[in-house]
């Protein structure tokens, strides 16, 4: 597929809506929309065999969401991911680590946004006031055992794509 044009459509402090003007392989001609976003980070914060999980509303989607720590930086900035991890394991529930690894990316859903993400494991952590931001205000946090963690994601109580894939990324680093 080429791109023949953008056009920009809407745009806000975190994220920017696009319209491209397309030929595809066989020469015709089309459109596609396509959300760009910065780069986010995903935190799996550890402790031997508990993981930290936040909750908090969705809008999008009207539901309350148990998932693993994860943002971008604010006005779209352009951030370093394993800074972004760190702010954001801070700001979302004062968790501090000893250790943060990359353990692969993401991209978030190609079929419709450019944005991609960076997965960290972060251990050694030790407990601080979190820092939220006014949108995180209604945001609770909690610690859960794998088999707990496991159990909600089988009863789709867990249902965030980062959050599974994240998971996966875990349960293949630790074979």
């Amino acid at each position: 597929m080429e791109r023949l044009g953008s056009k920009e459509i809407y745009r806000n402090n975190w994220m920017v809506v696009r319209e491209d003007a397309i030929r595809r392989a066989d020469g015709s001609d089309g459109i596609y929309g396509v959300v760009d976003k910065p780069t986010f980070a995903l935190v799996i914060p550890a402790d031997g065999d508990r993981l930290h999980l936040v909750e908090q509303f969705r809008y999008p989607v009207g539901k309350r969401a148990w998932e693993f720590v994860q943002g971008t930086a604010p006005e779209r900035a352009d951030v370093d991911p394993a800074v972004l991890a760190a702010r954001e394991l801070r700001e979302e529930t004062g968790l501090r680590a000893e250790s943060m690894v990359d353990i692969g990316g993401l991209d978030l859903a190609p079929g419709l946004t450019s944005q991609q993400g960076r997965v960290y494991l972060a251990t050694g952590l030790t407990e601080g006031p979190p820092q939220r931001e006014v949108e995180e205000q209604d945001m609770r946090t909690a610690w859960f055992t794998r088999a707990e963690f496991e159990r909600m994601v089988r009863e789709g109580v867990i249902t965030d794509a980062q959050t599974l894939a994240a998971y996966t990324l875990l349960l293949l680093r630790e074979r």
